[in-house]
């Protein structure tokens, strides 16, 4: 094919033909076979500012056949076609990408906490009950319970007795704290599994400087111990970020119940250095734990946020290495530290309706565990719909009333709105 020449295929009703001109087309563009016509020698300059019309395009064109066959055409003018500088198109490009970003910001820029939600949202309690003398009550019925959301009565959309099953996860610390007292802590673990009902889904995850789950949920025992055997590790302790993960995984349960069992000294390293700035100007043990605001930790917030969207209680078991009254130094910022780690356990048990199980001694670390087996196998689960204009951060009281006087029903006290 010679220079400046091109081949197309031209078929009926092809956009050529559907092209309408406001003028008659030249007599030269009338196809005859074995004719063709030549354009000028030479074009014209284009007056400035000016640009030709399709028709002038069309104008241009040689030896245009009928349908079906070859059209060949010659465009010395195809400039003609470039409608814009590319200069043009370039400040046209900026412009738009200009206009998209500020959209974008303004997007952005909005504040979820200042948005007021109107959404439903469904709230699942576990709820413990027991009386005068502290035994578990096992045999109440949906009929048996009332529940208070600010005062105003909720209607019970689902009710789960003692005997439904749970989904739990095994947060389990192998951080360089624990490594003197690995075997004991395996062992008691492997005794928990034992007070659970068959139908109980177990994960065990293992945290350090990293997070690893060692098996999914599952009901095979042997299966859950050997993951409970294999654990090990050293270093950092990476807690409430193997609380993320565990509620997490428990996300993907759907609507069963649930809860989190962490053995644990709860010193985060995270929080630790964080800690560590706010008690710079600490003089005293009085004054460290003073100024610690262990409760409005972003962190743990966020954790207590997430297990109350799903319903779930948290078991905290301290281990005795993170015990802030059994320190072998008094040292101000130290006594902070170890206050705070273990308030904040506290918070993760009493926000979710579970209980902190301090572990004085090592050889009785079964034994709690046993007692939250047992503690999980008394659980009733409820769930209301919480209807009405909710502000994101607002507290919402909860209050759980039995029709018996001598009964205690316990339960988390509220939750912040999301």
């Amino acid at each position: 094919m010679s220079q400046g020449t091109n081949t197309y295929s031209h078929s009926k009703g092809s956009r050529l033909e559907n092209v309408r001109c406001n003028k008659a087309a030249p007599s030269h563009l009338t196809p005859r076979k074995g004719t063709e016509t030549k354009l000028p020698a030479k074009e014209q300059p284009r007056p400035p500012g000016k640009r030709p019309n399709i028709c002038t395009l069309v104008g241009r064109l040689k030896n245009v056949p009928h349908h079906g066959h070859t059209l060949r055409t010659n465009f010395p003018t195809m400039r003609y076609l470039t409608q814009f500088p590319p200069q043009a198109i370039l400040y046209r490009l900026v412009g738009v990408c200009f206009f998209a970003l500020i959209a974008a910001f303004t997007v952005c820029g909005q504040d979820v906490d200042d948005v007021i939600r109107t959404d439903t949202a469904l709230v699942q309690l576990n709820i413990g009950v027991v009386d005068k003398q502290g035994r578990p009550i096992t045999s109440l019925t949906r009929n048996d319970f009332a529940v208070y959301e600010d005062g105003v009565k909720q209607t019970i959309q689902r009710f789960e007795p003692v005997e439904a099953p749970f989904s739990l996860v095994l947060l389990l610390d192998m951080s360089g704290s624990t490594i003197n007292f690995r075997p004991q802590l395996k062992l008691a673990t492997q005794r928990f599994l034992d007070a659970l009902a068959p139908d109980d889904r177990v994960a065990v995850v293992q945290f350090d400087s990293k997070v690893k789950p060692l098996t999914g949920f599952s009901t095979d025992r042997s299966k859950t111990a050997y993951a409970i055997e294999i654990a090990n590790g050293k270093g950092e302790t990476h807690f409430y970020e193997a609380l993320r993960y565990a509620l997490q995984e428990l996300d993907k349960e759907g609507k069963r119940r649930k809860a989190i069992v962490a053995l644990t000294d709860g010193l985060d390293t995270l929080q630790r250095n964080g800690d560590r700035q706010a008690l710079v100007s600490a003089r005293t043990d009085e004054e460290a734990i003073s100024l610690m605001k262990a409760q409005q930790t972003p962190e743990l917030n966020r954790i207590l946020a997430a297990a109350d969207r799903q319903g779930v209680t948290i078991f905290p078991l301290a281990l005795p290495s993170g015990d802030p009254k059994r320190l072998p130094l008094s040292d101000p910022n130290i006594t902070g530290i170890y206050a705070a780690a273990r308030m904040r356990m506290q918070s993760l048990a009493d926000r979710t309706g579970g209980r902190l199980n301090e572990i004085i001694r090592l050889e009785h670390m079964a034994q709690y565990y046993r007692e939250v087996a047992a503690s999980i196998r008394t659980l009733y689960t409820i769930a209301y719909q919480a209807n009405g204009e909710r502000i994101r951060g607002k507290w919402h009281e909860i209050k759980i009333e039995t029709p018996y006087s001598d009964l205690t029903a316990r339960t988390r006290p509220g939750y912040f709105g999301r």
